[in-house]
């Protein structure tokens, strides 16, 4: 999970593909965390992203970083502990003006049964797996 890691972190970017219905979604997310070995997003729940992650939770997340990218195929597990939700603030701090561990409105995900692949058109593929 390491090398997804730092590629999301120096990516600054990431594209979440979620289904809405029969049709695919594609949106930006910009903040990760990682909390007791698992890796975090966050998005809000009247968002209609959120609506179509818990009505499929099987997404997909894309980045690019200097002519590299990266593919995940992941499913997302709703986690609303106040402490993964903390940590996630803590680690993000901008996102203290939009949100808050107590409120109702923050969400967050962490992917279960990832499989994660960075490209290059010069060097083999890297996979992790977690």
């Amino acid at each position: 999970m390491e090398k997804t890691i730092k590629f999301l972190n120096d990516a600054k970017v990431f594209f979440v593909a979620t289904i809405n219905g029969n049709t695919p979604e594609v949106r930006p997310f910009g903040a990760i965390n990682v909390y007791n070995d698992k890796l975090y997003i966050i998005t809000g729940a009247k968002k209609d992203v959120a609506k179509q992650i818990d009505a499929n939770n099987n997404v997909a997340i894309s980045a690019i970083l200097n002519g590299n990218w990266i593919r995940i195929k992941t499913k997302l597990v709703k986690d609303e502990s106040i402490e993964a939700k903390k940590s996630m603030l803590d680690n993000n701090s901008s996102l203290r003006g939009m949100y808050n561990e107590l409120d109702s409105n923050m969400v967050i995900y962490y992917l279960s049964d990832a499989t994660s692949t960075i490209y290059s058109f010069t060097d083999k593929p890297i996979t992790e797996k977690f």
